[in-house]
């Protein structure tokens, strides 16, 4: 007898054209996971009779839904298209400006880029952007460095330097090109989208294939901690398990990707748009409200409805000074900004988040022999002061590997 084993289980999917509609066979991707569940769900009605042989009687299934959890190792690009869907707008690409001529020079543990016309405002870079420099009069050690933008105007960034190493400073420096690497997306003000997927688990050793349709991702939450991987978690909610079979559905799917995995170590931290060496570990969680829709005569939910997204979270720093008990004390609007490289090479992948607008919501301190520990929960809310340069929305997700 043959019991399936997990490395034998291939997780694949497709975007639907129409919720609920099995995708086709074709193009479908495969899935990288630490774990994956995707499970047939049914509401159950027992009866509720009196009678005098004091037992129950009939036990019935009703609507059928379905449901499904991801959990990662988080990577570049692996997971674009669900983070995608959870902020209801597809990663688009991320400005470039070229023909600048720039002045770099040291501002304290940052640098500042200065154009001398134009603006990058209206060239579409805001807060949280990571940029490289590119441009034959430039000094090499300015070229191809990821720069993670900390504040902004019209003619000057304020950039820190994401893997520590220093700039030149130099200038004006001509023909030089600024590019934001990758795509970004952010939850929109209008147009959002609201896509679903078909999901496969096909398990190979025992050739059996389950297939999941009108997938919906209702939850993305990423872990950072001080030490260790970063990984996330991905929940759906779903239509109906729509097929099943003992071959695979879909033909020669992509194979999944190799990108490097974060560690929470290589990176950059900002709290408005200063870097912070206090932070031990940080979380957020993406949530897309979500609600079945159910309808007489249909034996699987009709629809899944989506409302709002929110973004909460919580970090914990060391007890250093007053300036996180203060924010929380004071309820002062503060930003976040998290980037993450896959090494400490000056040009490798990364994925940055930016939460322009946050309130803390609580702050506690633990006791101990050594070094104490305040922990914050925070949620985040829609940015509308956007003169300073930072997105105006509640979170903005770029993704350098994200074709």
């Amino acid at each position: 007898m043959t019991i399936s084993k997990g490395t034998a289980k291939q997780v694949g999917y497709k975007k639907e054209t129409t919720f609920g509609t099995i995708a086709g066979n074709t193009s479908g991707k495969l899935l990288r996971r630490v774990t994956a569940n995707f499970n047939l769900m049914k509401e159950t009605y027992e009866s509720n009779e009196i009678r005098t042989d004091r037992q129950v009687a009939d036990f019935r299934h009703g609507v059928r839904s379905a449901e499904g959890s991801l959990n990662g190792e988080l990577s570049p690009a692996t997971y674009a298209d669900f983070m995608g869907s959870v902020v209801a707008r597809d990663f688009t690409t991320a400005p470039t400006v070229s023909s600048l001529s720039v002045t770099i020079a040291a501002s304290g543990s940052l640098y500042t880029i200065t154009r001398g016309t134009g603006s990058f405002l209206s060239d579409g870079f805001l807060v949280g952007m990571i940029i490289r420099l590119s441009g034959a009069g430039l000094d090499v050690d300015n070229v191809g460095k990821n720069l993670l933008i900390a504040s902004i105007t019209a003619t000057e960034l304020t950039v820190s330097v994401v893997n520590g190493t220093l700039l030149a400073e130099e200038g004006p420096i001509s023909s030089v090109t600024a590019t934001a690497t990758g795509k970004v997306t952010y939850v929109p003000s209008t147009g959002h989208t609201d896509q679903s997927y078909t999901v496969e688990e096909w398990y190979s050793d025992i050739a059996q294939s389950e297939v999941y349709t009108g997938m919906k991702v209702n939850s993305v939450a990423v872990q950072l901690p001080a030490t260790g991987l970063s990984t996330i978690d991905i929940g759906f909610a779903g239509k109906d398990l729509t097929q099943t079979g003992t071959s695979q559905y879909f033909s020669s799917p992509t194979a999944q990707n190799t990108n490097g995995i974060f560690a929470a170590v290589n990176g950059v931290m900002l709290v408005q748009g200063q870097p912070v060496a206090l932070v031990t570990s940080a979380d957020f969680t993406i949530e897309r409200a979500t609600e079945n829709a159910t309808a007489v005569g249909s034996n699987s939910v009709a629809d899944i409805f989506t409302g709002r997204v929110r973004v909460t979270g919580n970090l914990s720093v060391y007890f250093q000074d007053a300036t996180f008990r203060n924010y929380f004390k004071d309820e002062t609007v503060v930003s976040l900004v998290m980037a993450m490289t896959t090494s400490t090479a000056a040009n490798a992948d990364f994925v940055t988040f930016t939460i322009p607008k946050v309130k803390l919501g609580s702050f506690s301190k633990d006791d101990q022999e050594l070094g104490l520990v305040a922990s914050t929960s925070f949620q985040a809310l829609l940015n509308d002061v956007t003169s300073a340069g930072l997105p105006a929305t509640t979170i903005q997700i770029q993704d350098s590997a994200v074709a």
